[in-house]
């Protein structure tokens, strides 16, 4: 089979994947072109709250939908039902799974370590921990590693961010919840390997989802030139960065790579910055 239709006959569930310019909805175009059928899930009331606004979920699924199978789903996964309810329903609408890509995460309701409390701490730990590990539970007692020819063909990838290589100001309550990730990740890796599915966890570094495009947020400019000029090419990431990444860990070229925490920040120099 041709690397360009490798994933023809799997289905995937990514989640974040209801803007354009977030690292979800790129994701998602990357399987779709990769021949994978797609579960896509997003929260609007939250991405509708954020100075760049949410995008018209219906004009994604249809882009999309013109390469592959596609459904997508509204779903606030800080309830703590949704996690198995959202798998539940993604193999009822395209009968079983092979590939989950956790990509989604809260944004705000944050602060330093003197102005977070514990409304803050447990809505990020919510969202962006304990969903993506009951996520991985139930992907994980779905999957069934006799359905295809080659070995270890279950696929989940967490991201995380770069708390691990450095600070990050004003964001305790997140870089909490994901250090989460990086840390347990080898522990689930060798408990998911024993049933045929391959878990890497990937920081994709500083990527512009809106967050630093001019007039998207209040951001003061200089903060956003100081993150560009941090990176060797004069520019932040942008989502297809790390989406190739990730399309490449779900290919099967990618299986040797087991319980890994990899950094795709193409060159940042935290240091500069």
């Amino acid at each position: 089979m041709s690397a360009s239709r490798d994933l023809t006959g799997r289905v995937a569930v990514v989640t974040g994947a209801g803007r354009r310019a977030g690292i979800g909805f790129a994701v998602a175009r990357r399987l779709a072109e990769r021949g994978a059928a797609l579960y896509l899930a997003h929260w609007r009331p939250h991405d509708e709250r954020q100075p760049w606004g949410a995008d018209d979920t219906d004009a994604l699924r249809t882009e999309l939908a013109a390469t592959t199978t596609v459904v997508d789903r509204s779903i606030d996964l800080a309830d703590p039902d949704a996690a198995h309810r959202l798998i539940d329903d993604a193999v009822a609408e395209l009968g079983h799974l092979d590939i989950l890509v956790a990509n989604h995460a809260r944004s705000g309701g944050d602060g330093t370590l003197h102005e977070v409390d514990a409304a803050m701490l447990d809505g990020h730990w919510a969202v962006d921990a304990r969903s993506v590990l009951l996520l991985t539970q139930a992907f994980a007692r779905q999957y069934r590693p006799e359905r295809g020819a080659v070995p270890d063909r279950g696929r989940v990838v967490w991201l995380t961010s770069g708390q691990h290589l450095g600070p990050l100001p004003g964001e305790v309550a997140y870089a909490a919840a994901k250090s989460v990730l990086a840390g347990l990740t080898p522990t689930v890796a060798a408990e998911l390997i024993e049933r045929g599915i391959v878990l890497n966890t990937v920081n994709p570094g500083p990527v512009d989802t809106g967050y630093l495009s001019p007039g998207s947020t209040g951001l003061d400019p200089g903060f956003a030139a100081a993150v560009h000029a941090a990176f060797p090419r004069g520019r932040a990431g942008e989502p297809d960065d790390p989406a190739r990444l990730i399309a490449w860990l779900i290919s099967d070229e990618g299986r040797w790579l087991v319980g890994q925490v990899l950094d795709s920040e193409g060159g940042f120099r935290r240091s500069r910055w």
